[in-house]
């Protein structure tokens, strides 16, 4: 946990500039976050709070976020009640996780009122309730009564009197240091990181775990540590220098000189917008790997089914053998009168070799000829058919080998997003949607958004997914410049502008450890690359994205390497 009840602390602190500010503007962009409007000393600010589980804050941003068309209803309740108010205070209680935001409004009969927004940050049950002067709840982002999933005496329901959240814990504000320092040596915890979490509010494993690192102490519970602690936690409560910094992939609060004003405030915008951002990408990335995964299980599937016809087939010319034996000795079976249900013949394919054929003893022997060579016909046409679509599934399991290759190399939305609109556009993962020949200016931009590189004075294309390696080789490169692709290998076309000259093989070496860097293959140490000019590279109809075929070229092996230390 990172937004402790220190770093809300600070944030409020900051937030006492927007004192006096008039809300202009409210808005709900999702159902765990608010956006206030407030325009203070001259300056419009932006307001956001979140109450989602992993991301709760306040604090004031810059970075703008879509509403939704209609307004959700407490929204346009806070827009009724709250648009126009003055901000007459922001505060905390003590270090707990909760804001409280008074606002000096007027009612239907010009009567100055006012009306509190209490932020709740806590966790999973985080809220934001709108309290009337009387402590009435008007009502709330998340409604619960005390039969609701939270499993406290409280009820969070318009009309009904607004209960503040128990707690066991100590409030680090209200004792002094020789009390702070026996409460906890008479805890049975011994670890500074788990003694002080436990016994005070607002106070985060984190934060002390950052706090020791800073004071460079042991994480031993002992006196001397105590009133370094406490003296250094006092120091960033009722100080003015405190800023916020990275830590162990999160941030805490440490006690610093400010740069600038809101600098803690604008600290956690970036901080969450940037977390957001990764983990927008991270889900939209394992969303295409979810769809691209089932697509791939519904292939394998349909490659067993195929290979086990293939294998029924296997009897296919023995079927044929039988029917040509029964026609060539028709005569000589035909005088026989057979009780069994087989024949014993001579295989004039094998030495003849005694076989024996099964036969039905109700059926003349060109009626059993005829069965086995019905059986012989429909295997062949089956086998056909089957090793058709045998090579059709191998090179669609082949695509779908290099769109995971695509998304484990795709670093950014823009890349999903390349990688969404191919599949989007497959009729492999959807039946009902077709390749559309259109492509609007947002989808030309993007697939003009392949890499650029000079090498040797000459300028080097590099395609990042299939798309982009189509337009590249058919679009983009001309017939005398050349093409460039790892072996046999998921990877990015690659295509040398020559404008008709014949560059050096040194050149040529530099562009193959580029193709190879920018493969499957790219920690491997001797790679085959295979380059040709591009008149040599063909797309086939209905070919899939990236797929082409290539003649006239030459392979020469490289390490890979990216070109920047060429």
């Amino acid at each position: 946990m990172a937004y402790d009840g220190i770093v809300l602390k600070k944030v409020v602190d900051e937030l006492q500039k927007l004192q006096n500010g008039k809300v202009n503007r409210i808005y709900e962009p999702n159902k765990n976050e608010l956006l206030i409007s407030v325009y203070a000393n001259g300056n419009l600010y932006a307001l956001n709070i979140d109450i989602s589980a992993d991301n709760y804050r306040i604090n004031l941003t810059t970075n703008e976020k879509s509403n939704p068309f209609v307004a959700p209803n407490f929204c346009m309740l806070l827009r009724k009640y709250l648009i126009n108010s003055r901000i007459n205070r922001i505060y905390t209680n003590g270090l707990e996780r909760i804001c409280f935001i008074e606002f000096e409004c007027f009612n239907e009969m010009n009567d100055k009122i006012y009306r509190t927004l209490t932020i709740e940050l806590m966790g999973k049950y985080s809220n934001v309730i709108l309290v009337n002067s009387d402590g009435i709840i008007v009502d709330a982002l998340k409604r619960f009564d005390n039969e609701s999933e939270n499993n406290t005496s409280r009820s969070i329901m318009p009309g009904r009197k607004y209960v503040f959240p128990k707690s066991t814990k100590n409030d680090f504000l209200s004792i002094n240091e020789k009390e702070f320092i026996n409460l906890c040596l008479q805890s049975d915890k011994h670890t500074l990181d788990s003694v002080l979490p436990t016994l005070f509010t607002g106070i985060s494993k984190l934060f002390i775990q950052a706090t020791i690192e800073e004071l460079k102490l042991s994480n031993t519970v002992s006196e001397n540590s105590l009133k370094e602690i406490y003296e250094y936690i006092n120091n960033i409560i009722k100080s003015d220098s405190a800023i916020c910094k990275s830590f162990k992939n999160n941030y805490t609060i440490y006690n610093d000189k400010k740069d600038e004003n809101f600098q803690i405030n604008y600290f956690l915008d970036d901080f969450y917008y940037q977390k957001s951002q990764d983990d927008l990408f991270k889900n939209y990335r394992n969303n295409l790997l979810k769809i691209i995964n089932g697509t791939l299980d519904k292939l394998t599937r349909k490659l067993d089914n195929i290979n086990n016809k293939i294998l029924s087939c296997q009897n296919m010319e023995k079927y044929k053998i039988y029917g040509e034996l029964l026609i060539a000795n028709i005569y000589r079976i035909d005088t026989l009168k057979l009780s069994q249900n087989f024949v014993e013949l001579e295989n004039y394919y094998d030495n003849n070799t005694i076989i024996i054929i099964p036969i039905n003893n109700e059926l003349s022997t060109s009626q059993n000829a005829e069965n086995y060579f019905k059986k012989y016909n429909k295997q062949k046409n089956t086998l056909e058919i089957v090793n058709a679509q045998k090579k059709d599934a191998e090179k669609e399991l082949d695509y779908l080998g290099s769109l995971i290759y695509e998304l484990d190399n795709a670093h950014d939305i823009d890349s999903i997003n390349e990688i969404y609109t191919e599949i989007s556009e497959n009729i492999l993962f959807n039946d009902s949607s077709k390749s559309q020949n259109k492509t609007t200016k947002k989808e030309t931009s993007s697939i003009d958004n392949y890499m650029r590189m000079n090498i040797d004075g000459y300028t080097v294309l590099i395609g990042k997914n299939n798309r982009q390696n189509d337009y590249l080789t058919m679009k983009v490169a001309n017939d005398n410049d050349y093409w460039f692709h790892a072996k046999e290998i998921h990877g990015s076309h690659v295509i040398l502008r020559s404008g008709g000259d014949m560059p050096k093989m040194e050149t040529i070496i530099k562009c193959a450890k580029i193709a190879a860097y920018y493969s499957k293959a790219k920690f491997s140490s001797n790679v085959p690359v295979d380059y040709t000019l591009v008149k040599y590279v063909k797309k086939p109809n209905g070919a899939v994205p990236g797929y082409v075929i290539y003649t006239n070229q030459k392979t020469v092996n490289v390490e890979p390497s990216s070109g920047l230390n060429f």
